[in-house]
């Protein structure tokens, strides 16, 4: 008997409606030679939902969500709406709320730089030559961005003060922790955890707890950087990475920084996956790691890959459709292959050419 996977499907704003279509007509190419099949529902998402309901997370859309199996992410924001209220703008009203009330604890971004892609790579040909693979782990729900007080005061003296506070529980450094060094033993067997203990007590915790798990792996080797050295690490030696593991801040900024060395944000998927299901699938936000891209929202120019990788993760992830996950990265793989690259990947390099969005995404269905 065939089985219907139901997806809650957020394009949200800029280019986030147009690469989502490519990632549903990949998943509707499987879908059409298997036996199962998706039931999408739709929903308004970031200044999309602002526009129309006023409000960037609306309660029908985290309603379908919760009744999914998964969620598929666009993107959300732009200069339309960031003069609203920080709280109810794109992001902080849409993106933060749904990670937090479905516990979205571990954030995966895998940073692939194909062979075939070094020369859109901004950094040293020899440091990228043949490629490479390294996944950030990342703590998704604490940190900087949760914690608690935050705070805004105007002082007696006309000054302005501002507090934003870190807070970690040594639970949730190891439940991220467990998360990297699994991933690791699927992989090359090798971590990195990101910290700054010389200097933050967060850090301190941090580092003691991934010594602490990582006698649970030993198969797996552990290696410390600090953060400003991980920034100046990944760029002259990327190829040294398997895993890299670090609270959300840092997380924020390297997995950005790794995405850039890889050659663009255009290709890069994320997992942001919540307590497992039991089955050893997780349910999870799959979204591309780049913005909304207002710039050339609506040409047809923008890169649809991360989109679509996106679509793969959660088929791994939340579906435990491995074969199909793998199908449509050989799909993209075989696509860049080829010569095609969007405008954010093109070099003019002999062999290349130039296609917009819809014809990228035509190519990947073509190579399924």
């Amino acid at each position: 008997m065939s089985r219907t996977y139901k997806l809650a499907v957020l394009p949200g704003d800029g280019i986030g409606p147009e690469v989502m279509a490519e990632a549903i007509q990949v998943l509707d190419t499987l879908a059409a030679k298997a036996d199962f099949g998706f039931e999408y529902n739709h929903q308004l998402v970031g200044g999309a939902a602002i526009d129309a309901v006023g409000k960037a997370l609306p309660a029908e859309t985290v309603a379908a969500c919760e009744a999914s199996d998964a969620i598929l992410f666009g993107s959300v924001g732009g200069p339309k709406w960031e003069k609203l209220p920080p709280n109810e703008q794109p992001e902080r009203g849409a993106l933060l709320p749904l990670r937090k009330h479905f516990g979205l604890f571990a954030n995966l971004r895998p940073g692939l730089c194909y062979p075939a892609l070094t020369a859109s790579s901004p950094i040293r040909p020899d440091l990228v030559e043949g490629g490479f693979d390294v996944l950030c782990v990342r703590e998704l729900t604490g940190g900087l961005y949760f914690g608690q007080p935050k705070s805004r005061t105007t002082l007696p003296d006309g000054d302005i003060e501002v507090i934003d506070t870190m807070v970690y529980k040594k639970s949730e450094i190891e439940r991220i922790a467990h998360v990297a060094f699994k991933a690791a033993q699927l992989r090359r067997k090798h971590v990195t955890s990101v910290d700054k203990a010389n200097v933050l007590t967060n850090s301190v915790l941090w580092r003691e707890t991934m010594l602490e798990v990582a006698a649970q792996y030993p198969d797996v080797t552990l290696a410390h950087l600090y953060v400003d050295n991980a920034a100046m690490q990944l760029i002259k030696a990327p190829r040294s990475f398997d895993v890299m593991v670090t609270e959300n801040l840092f997380g924020d900024i390297l997995s950005d920084e790794m995405a850039m060395i890889c050659g663009s944000l255009g290709m890069l998927a994320s997992a942001s996956l919540g307590k497992p299901k039991g089955d050893g699938l997780y349910f999870g936000l799959f979204e591309p790691s780049g913005g909304t891209a207002p710039d050339i929202a609506g040409m047809g120019i923008a890169n649809p890959i991360a989109q679509i990788l996106s679509a793969a993760l959660l088929l791994r992830f939340s579906l435990g459709l491995e074969q199909e996950a793998v199908a449509i990265e050989n799909a993209v793989k075989k696509a860049i292959e080829s010569g095609l690259r969007t405008g954010d990947i093109f070099t003019g390099v002999e062999g290349t050419r130039k296609v917009g969005t819809r014809e990228m995404g035509n190519a990947i269905v073509a190579a399924l």
